[in-house]
Protein backbone atom coordinates (compact mmCIF):
# COMPACT_ATOMS: atom_id res chain seq x y z
CA UNK A 1 0.00 0.00 0.00
CA UNK A 2 1.43 3.48 -1.28
CA UNK A 3 0.19 6.71 0.47
CA UNK A 4 -0.30 9.78 -1.96
CA UNK A 5 2.62 12.56 -1.80
CA UNK A 6 1.63 15.54 -0.16
CA UNK A 7 3.00 18.70 -2.01
CA UNK A 8 5.63 20.27 -0.75
CA UNK A 9 4.26 23.35 1.75
CA UNK A 10 6.50 25.93 0.63
CA UNK A 11 3.66 28.83 1.29
CA UNK A 12 3.58 30.71 4.65
CA UNK A 13 -0.17 31.38 5.59
CA UNK A 14 -1.58 32.78 8.58
CA UNK A 15 -2.97 30.66 11.18
CA UNK A 16 -6.50 32.44 12.44
CA UNK A 17 -7.41 32.28 16.21
CA UNK A 18 -9.72 30.26 17.67
CA UNK A 19 -13.23 32.40 18.13
CA UNK A 20 -12.86 32.79 22.07
CA UNK A 21 -9.42 33.93 21.64
CA UNK A 22 -10.56 36.93 19.28
CA UNK A 23 -13.70 37.40 21.93
CA UNK A 24 -11.55 37.61 25.02
CA UNK A 25 -9.11 40.36 22.67
CA UNK A 26 -12.22 42.06 21.95
CA UNK A 27 -13.57 42.01 25.75
CA UNK A 28 -10.13 43.16 27.05
CA UNK A 29 -10.36 46.04 24.67
CA UNK A 30 -13.45 47.05 25.52
CA UNK A 31 -13.04 46.96 29.13
CA UNK A 32 -10.06 49.35 28.37
CA UNK A 33 -12.08 51.93 26.65
CA UNK A 34 -14.54 51.56 29.18
CA UNK A 35 -12.23 52.63 32.13
CA UNK A 36 -10.83 55.26 29.97
CA UNK A 37 -14.04 57.02 29.56
CA UNK A 38 -15.82 56.42 32.67
CA UNK A 39 -13.22 57.39 34.88
CA UNK A 40 -13.13 61.38 35.70
CA UNK A 41 -11.97 63.70 38.37
CA UNK A 42 -13.58 63.26 41.91
CA UNK A 43 -15.78 65.75 42.87
CA UNK A 44 -14.71 68.69 45.11
CA UNK A 45 -15.02 68.13 48.26
CA UNK A 46 -14.57 70.36 51.32
CA UNK A 47 -12.46 69.84 54.59
CA UNK A 48 -14.56 71.07 57.21
CA UNK A 49 -12.71 71.82 60.83
CA UNK A 50 -13.22 74.86 63.24
CA UNK A 51 -11.37 77.26 60.94
CA UNK A 52 -13.41 76.78 57.49
CA UNK A 53 -16.94 76.33 59.44
CA UNK A 54 -16.69 79.71 60.91
CA UNK A 55 -14.68 81.16 58.13
CA UNK A 56 -17.91 80.02 55.46
CA UNK A 57 -18.79 83.51 53.35
CA UNK A 58 -22.24 84.13 53.62
CA UNK A 59 -24.08 86.10 50.29
CA UNK A 60 -22.45 89.08 49.47
CA UNK A 61 -24.23 91.63 49.08
CA UNK A 62 -23.04 92.33 45.75
CA UNK A 63 -23.36 89.54 43.58
CA UNK A 64 -23.56 90.71 40.36
CA UNK A 65 -19.21 91.32 39.86
CA UNK A 66 -19.73 95.41 40.70
CA UNK A 67 -17.25 96.27 43.77
CA UNK A 68 -18.27 100.30 43.52
CA UNK A 69 -20.46 102.71 41.32
CA UNK A 70 -19.40 103.47 38.42
CA UNK A 71 -17.80 106.58 37.71
CA UNK A 72 -19.84 109.97 37.58
CA UNK A 73 -22.94 107.99 39.09
CA UNK A 74 -23.65 109.69 42.05
CA UNK A 75 -24.88 108.39 45.88
CA UNK A 76 -27.28 110.42 47.29
CA UNK A 77 -25.79 109.50 50.98
CA UNK A 78 -22.55 107.62 51.75
CA UNK A 79 -23.51 103.90 52.44
CA UNK A 80 -22.63 102.39 55.94
CA UNK A 81 -20.80 98.70 55.46
CA UNK A 82 -23.46 97.89 58.83
CA UNK A 83 -26.19 98.35 56.70
CA UNK A 84 -25.71 96.29 54.12
CA UNK A 85 -24.46 93.66 55.39
CA UNK A 86 -26.83 89.99 55.33
CA UNK A 87 -28.03 89.33 58.54
CA UNK A 88 -26.32 87.04 60.87
CA UNK A 89 -27.64 83.25 60.68
CA UNK A 90 -29.58 81.50 63.43
CA UNK A 91 -27.65 79.37 65.73
CA UNK A 92 -27.98 76.23 65.23
CA UNK A 93 -30.11 74.40 68.30
CA UNK A 94 -29.06 71.08 68.18
CA UNK A 95 -32.09 69.37 70.13
CA UNK A 96 -34.00 70.79 66.68
CA UNK A 97 -32.49 68.52 64.54
CA UNK A 98 -32.63 64.82 64.14
CA UNK A 99 -29.54 62.49 62.80
CA UNK A 100 -29.55 59.12 61.64
CA UNK A 101 -26.63 57.50 62.04
CA UNK A 102 -25.72 54.23 59.90
CA UNK A 103 -22.46 52.13 60.21
CA UNK A 104 -20.39 51.03 56.75
CA UNK A 105 -18.26 49.08 58.47
CA UNK A 106 -17.53 45.40 60.11
CA UNK A 107 -17.56 46.49 63.76
CA UNK A 108 -20.35 45.46 65.23
CA UNK A 109 -22.45 48.29 67.76
CA UNK A 110 -20.89 50.94 66.04
CA UNK A 111 -23.82 52.87 65.37
CA UNK A 112 -25.40 52.75 68.88
CA UNK A 113 -21.97 53.60 70.70
CA UNK A 114 -21.51 56.30 68.34
CA UNK A 115 -25.76 57.41 68.25
CA UNK A 116 -24.73 57.65 72.25
CA UNK A 117 -21.49 60.24 71.90
CA UNK A 118 -24.54 62.27 69.23
CA UNK A 119 -27.14 62.16 72.24
CA UNK A 120 -24.80 63.55 74.65
CA UNK A 121 -23.51 66.65 72.44
CA UNK A 122 -27.55 67.49 72.53
CA UNK A 123 -28.65 66.10 69.19
CA UNK A 124 -31.69 64.32 68.43
CA UNK A 125 -30.75 60.71 66.93
CA UNK A 126 -33.98 59.63 64.89
CA UNK A 127 -32.12 56.22 64.26
CA UNK A 128 -28.89 54.00 63.79
CA UNK A 129 -28.72 51.35 61.63
CA UNK A 130 -26.02 50.00 58.63
CA UNK A 131 -25.44 51.10 55.70
CA UNK A 132 -25.08 49.35 52.58
CA UNK A 133 -22.95 51.04 50.00
CA UNK A 134 -19.57 52.75 49.56
CA UNK A 135 -18.61 55.55 51.40
CA UNK A 136 -15.18 56.83 51.12
CA UNK A 137 -14.72 58.24 54.80
CA UNK A 138 -16.96 59.13 57.48
CA UNK A 139 -19.72 61.32 56.22
CA UNK A 140 -22.67 63.91 57.87
CA UNK A 141 -24.99 64.56 55.19
CA UNK A 142 -27.38 67.14 55.21
CA UNK A 143 -30.30 68.07 53.18
CA UNK A 144 -31.45 71.55 51.75
CA UNK A 145 -31.26 73.84 54.35
CA UNK A 146 -29.04 71.84 57.16
CA UNK A 147 -26.21 73.00 56.38
CA UNK A 148 -25.07 75.20 58.89
CA UNK A 149 -26.41 72.08 61.40
CA UNK A 150 -24.33 69.50 59.24
CA UNK A 151 -21.29 71.68 59.92
CA UNK A 152 -21.84 71.92 63.68
CA UNK A 153 -22.60 68.13 64.11
CA UNK A 154 -19.20 67.47 62.32
CA UNK A 155 -17.40 69.72 65.00
CA UNK A 156 -19.08 68.12 67.68
CA UNK A 157 -17.87 64.50 66.65
CA UNK A 158 -14.39 65.59 64.77
CA UNK A 159 -16.07 64.57 61.61
CA UNK A 160 -13.96 65.90 58.58
CA UNK A 161 -16.32 65.75 55.92
CA UNK A 162 -19.74 67.07 55.04
CA UNK A 163 -21.98 66.16 51.43
CA UNK A 164 -25.38 67.18 50.08
CA UNK A 165 -27.86 64.52 51.22
CA UNK A 166 -28.46 61.99 48.06
CA UNK A 167 -32.09 61.87 48.33
CA UNK A 168 -32.25 59.16 45.68
CA UNK A 169 -30.54 56.99 48.26
CA UNK A 170 -31.94 55.72 51.39
CA UNK A 171 -30.42 59.39 52.93
CA UNK A 172 -33.50 61.22 54.34
CA UNK A 173 -34.17 64.69 53.04
CA UNK A 174 -35.28 66.05 56.69
CA UNK A 175 -32.61 64.49 58.76
CA UNK A 176 -28.96 64.89 59.03
CA UNK A 177 -27.35 60.96 58.38
CA UNK A 178 -23.72 59.95 59.35
CA UNK A 179 -22.59 57.23 57.83
CA UNK A 180 -19.92 55.80 59.80
CA UNK A 181 -16.54 54.35 58.07
CA UNK A 182 -14.49 53.66 61.11
CA UNK A 183 -14.31 54.57 64.60
CA UNK A 184 -14.15 58.23 65.89
CA UNK A 185 -11.71 59.73 67.43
Amino acid sequence: MTFPAWPARNERGAVLPSPVVLLSVVAVILAAVAFVTTRGDEPAERDISATTAAADPTDDASSDGTDAPSEGATTGAPTDTATTEAPAPKPVVRSEHSVVVFNNTAIAGLAGRVSEKVKEAGWTVAAADNWYGTVPATTVYFPKGKKAAAQLLALDLGVARIKPADTDSDMSDTKLTLILTGELD
